[in-house]
C-alpha cells in the first residue's frame, strides 16, 4: 500500500454495504479523513499499516494548537465551556436544551433539542444507550455492536437520557472495549428477547415511547482475525504503530501482534497514516 494521509485525526467515517437480504444493517467499511483527504482502510486490513504522530495536536473545536489536550481532543477553554464537552453529552438526562439552556442553546437545538433513540446494543454483553436519530447506525457501529435495537423514540435528548436511567437498573450503560473485541457473533433473539422487558419498565410513565416493532440491525466488521490478546496504544508514550493489521472494530485499529489504537481517543493527534 502507498496511499497516506497526513493532519490532525478524526473519528474514523464508518459506511455500511447493505445486506444482500434487505435486513436492517450490513458489512461496515472504514475510512479516515483530514481536510479533502479521504484514505478507505478495508484495503489495509491483512497488510501493512503504520500510523505515526508527528507531535502537533489542535483542537477539535477551535483549531487552536496545543501542548495537551482534555478530554477527547479538547482544548481547556473549550473544555470548560464548549457545548461539545457539556456533561450531558455523557448523562443525557442532564440536558436542558428542552428549557432552551445550556452551554449554547443555539447548538443545543441544533443537537440536543431532536428526536433522539434509546436502544439496546450487543457487544457481547448488552447495555443501554442514547443516540440522536441522525446517528442511527453510526453509533452503534463506532461502539463495536454486532446488534442493535431501538427500544424508544423520544422528541429530545434529556427524557431519552431518563429513559436510560431507568434501564440501566436491568442493563450496562458502559461497553468493555477488550470484551468487544474478542470474537464476538451475532445471537438472532439476544435482543428481542429482552424487549418485554424494557416495556414493562417503561410502561407507567414512559410507555408513550416505547418502540414494539422494531427490527434489530446486524453488523459484521474487517476483521482478518483477532488476537487473543490485545493492548491498547498511546501515541504520546508509543508515537509510532506499524505492523499488519488484523481487523477494524468499533472506533479500533486492531493490528496482529495485538496493539490497538483508539481513533476517537486520539482526535486532534496530527499523524501520518499510510502502508
Amino acid at each position: 500500500m502507498v496511499a497516506t494521509l497526513e493532519g490532525p485525526l478524526r473519528k474514523m467515517l464508518a459506511g455500511l454495504e447493505p445486506d444482500p437480504t434487505g435486513a436492517p444493517g450490513g458489512r461496515v467499511n472504514y475510512a479516515l479523513r483530514s481536510g479533502e483527504q479521504v484514505l478507505e482502510l478495508h484495503p489495509f486490513v491483512g497488510r501493512t499499516l503504520t500510523v505515526r504522530a508527528t507531535g502537533a495536536k489542535t483542537c477539535t473545536v477551535c483549531g487552536r494548537s496545543v501542548p495537551k489536550f482534555y478530554g477527547q481532543g479538547y482544548c481547556y477553554p473549550c473544555f470548560r465551556d464548549a457545548p461539545e464537552a457539556s456533561e450531558c453529552i455523557v448523562r443525557p438526562e442532564l440536558c436542558r436544551a428542552h428549557l432552551g439552556e445550556g452551554r449554547d442553546p443555539a447548538w443545543e437545538r441544533e443537537h440536543h433539542l431532536q428526536e433522539h433513540i434509546v436502544y439496546l446494543s450487543f457487544t457481547g454483553g448488552v447495555k443501554v444507550g442514547v443516540t440522536r436519530s441522525t446517528q442511527v447506525p453510526t453509533r452503534w457501529i463506532d461502539q463495536g455492536a454486532v446488534q442493535a435495537l431501538p427500544i424508544a423514540r423520544t422528541p429530545h435528548r434529556q427524557l431519552a437520557g431518563l429513559i436510560e436511567v431507568a434501564l440501566k437498573k436491568t442493563f450496562a450503560d458502559k461497553t468493555d472495549w477488550r470484551a468487544m473485541l474478542r470474537p464476538v457473533h451475532a445471537v438472532p433473539e439476544v435482543l428481542l428477547d429482552q424487549r418485554p422487558n424494557v416495556l414493562r419498565e417503561l410502561a407507567l410513565e414512559m410507555g408513550a415511547y416505547a418502540l414494539e416493532d422494531e427490527t434489530p440491525w446486524t453488523f459484521t466488521y474487517p476483521i482478518d482475525h483477532l488476537p487473543p490478546k490485545v493492548a491498547s496504544v498511546n501515541l504520546d508514550k508509543t508515537p509510532e504503530v506499524s505492523g499488519t493489521l488484523a481487523a477494524i472494530k468499533g472506533q479500533y485499529l486492531i493490528w496482529a501482534d495485538g496493539r490497538v489504537l483508539n481513533v476517537r481517543n486520539h482526535s486532534g493527534f496530527h499523524v501520518e497514516i499510510g502502508g
